[in-house]
């Protein structure tokens, strides 16, 4: 029996009164903090564009130039990013060996990374190892940057599908006669491509609103819609040209989230529920020849996920080539810049990420219940309203909240809370997708149970359901930290010299002249790798085992 149906008298069932109140929380803080900056973007939009036709716009911007690049990039980007993890894919769906944790941290931690010091990263490798290519900027860094962004979408996404596939087809495949390869290319691959296609539509979502990597690596020549509305309204402060650009990014960003949702409506969660109980049979030890693989992929995916850290941390410490080894750029993080040492700037960095995290925690669990016990229909809205703060391009966001902030009192402006409550919103759509399935989990006759016991709905999801799901939430929590303490887009906007965070410091330190601002960078840089290597570490110990009751 369910219980959030309306009673059959026609009275309004408790507890979808309860779920309707909740539901209001999470509807103001994304109604005054995401709506409201969006509509002021529009509003400012429509009056600037009053009598100028909107084609003459955007032939001034030269916004199809920038369209054409934008998708480009992001085309390539996702094609490449596909072909590096294919054999990583197979690596963690298919094989049980010592390194399989550390393996899935290596895998997710680029994800997680500021995207700044990702373009830092790879100017490091461009501009050392592979000088000889001669190429430290353009094309081939951003999309080689893009790779190691990406490759944990695709990796985790296609993994979990393919260990969630009934492998008995493939073996009666066998059994009639078919070679290993043409029985998955016949019956497995066929399957996987759902999850293939979705993973690849969320790819070409991030790499179509990159910012910090085009910043750093574009090198002021190349430009996308995103980065060129940054310039626009910062560099040259032409508010009219950004605004256009940013309705033309609204437009391409609803667009790729609208593939995403249509390229991954199936197979996204095809390893959860019954079939993940199944995994770990799925998955063998490597034995013989096997081994060679194995150690050919974990190299492989060194290569592309470790060895551009690596050089960054050498680097920190080298700033430049056949140069010498130096501490200074570690120095420098005691260093005043503009009144703030950089050290400060991490403590508020740490602050700030920690308020954003709370704050997406408490908001995005909430949306959680509503979506998970709201019923179809509420449900089905609740996913798409989350959805939305992912689908907006984070500069576009930025944009707007500087239009907002510019009529509101010095104080409001001011605050040092309204880095941590744009942040939040980036990371509220990652706690919603990682608490609603855990609660979807929680078998529906310890709830009854409960509730025949007396308790009320409060009492049954304190003592019952949050305690089943804790480990979930202590790692949407971690999630959100991650990604709040590396965000860069909006940040880069609204940032004050008492409210600069690290990655926004680390982008000034590098439009600066002069070998000590790119050792500090470095530095820096290094500091955000190593927040972020321990944060995914203690998600992945969260998530290394589940309590036993989600597991019948």
């Amino acid at each position: 029996m369910a219980d959030a149906v309306a009673h059959r008298d026609g009275s309004v069932d408790p507890l979808r009164l309860r779920l309707s109140a909740l539901a209001v929380v999470p509807t103001l803080f994304l109604g005054i903090f995401f709506l409201w900056p969006i509509a002021a973007l529009i509003n400012r939009a429509r009056n600037d564009a009053a009598g100028v036709p909107i084609s003459e716009s955007l032939t001034r911007t030269h916004a199809w130039s920038l369209l054409g690049f934008t998708l480009g990039q992001a085309a390539a980007s996702t094609l490449l990013t596909v072909i590096v993890a294919a054999p990583i894919i197979w690596l963690v769906a298919r094989v049980d060996f010592a390194g399989s944790r550390l393996l899935m941290v290596v895998v997710t931690v680029p994800f997680v990374l500021p995207t700044v010091v990702v373009g830092v990263a790879f100017r490091t490798v461009f501009d050392g190892p592979l000088e000889f290519l001669g190429v430290s900027s353009g094309l081939w860094p951003i999309l080689a940057a893009h790779i190691f962004l990406n490759v944990a979408v695709v990796v985790r996404v296609v993994a979990a599908a393919w260990q969630g596939i009934d492998g008995r087809a493939e073996e009666a495949a066998r059994t009639l006669g078919a070679t290993r390869w043409r029985a998955f290319r016949t019956v497995t691959l066929p399957r996987l491509l759902p999850a293939f296609a979705g993973s690849a539509a969320l790819v070409f979502l991030f790499c179509s609103t990159s910012f910090g990597v085009i910043i750093v690596l574009g090198n002021g020549e190349l430009q996308t819609l995103e980065t060129e509305i940054y310039t626009r309204a910062i560099g040259y402060f032409q508010i009219s040209d950004a605004v256009i650009l940013s309705m033309l990014q609204i437009v391409v960003v609803l667009a790729a989230l609208g593939l995403v949702r249509v390229c991954g409506a199936s197979g996204s969660g095809a390893a959860d529920g019954a079939m993940a109980a199944q995994r770990a049979g799925r998955r063998r030890r490597p034995v013989g020849a096997v081994w060679m693989v194995v150690v050919a992929v974990c190299g492989w995916t060194a290569l592309w996920l470790v060895a551009p850290l690596a050089v960054l941390a050498l680097w920190s410490v080298r700033p430049q080539a056949g140069g010498p080894w130096t501490l200074d750029g570690y120095r420098a993080l005691v260093t005043p810049v503009n009144g703030v040492t950089p050290l400060e700037t991490l403590g508020y960095s740490v602050f700030s990420a920690a308020v954003a995290a709370v704050a997406a925690l408490l908001i995005g669990t909430l949306g959680a219940l509503v979506i998970s016990r709201g019923g179809r229909i509420a449900g089905g809205v609740g996913n798409f309203v989350a959805t939305l703060p992912l689908g907006i391009s984070a500069v576009t966001l930025g944009f707007g909240y500087l239009i907002v902030l510019a009529a509101l009192p010095r104080d409001i402006r001011t605050s040092p809370l309204i880095i941590p409550a744009v942040q939040s919103l980036i990371a509220i759509p990652v706690v919603i997708r990682i608490v609603a399935p855990a609660l979807d989990a929680v078998p529906l006759r310890s709830r009854q149970a409960a509730s025949t016991l007396g308790a009320s709905p409060a009492r049954v999801l304190a003592t019952i359901e949050l305690p089943m799901v804790g480990r979930s939430i202590g790692a949407a929590a971690g999630f959100a930290f991650v990604m709040a303490l590396g965000e860069f887009g909006a940040t880069g906007f609204l940032a004050l010299p008492n409210t600069t965070t690290l990655p926004v410091l680390i982008g000034s330190a590098l439009n600066k002249p002069g070998a000590d601002q790119v050792a500090t960078a470095m530095a820096c840089s290094v500091l955000l790798v190593v927040a972020t290597t321990l944060a995914v570490l203690v998600i992945e110990l969260l998530g290394r085992r589940r309590p036993a009751k989600l597991r019948q």
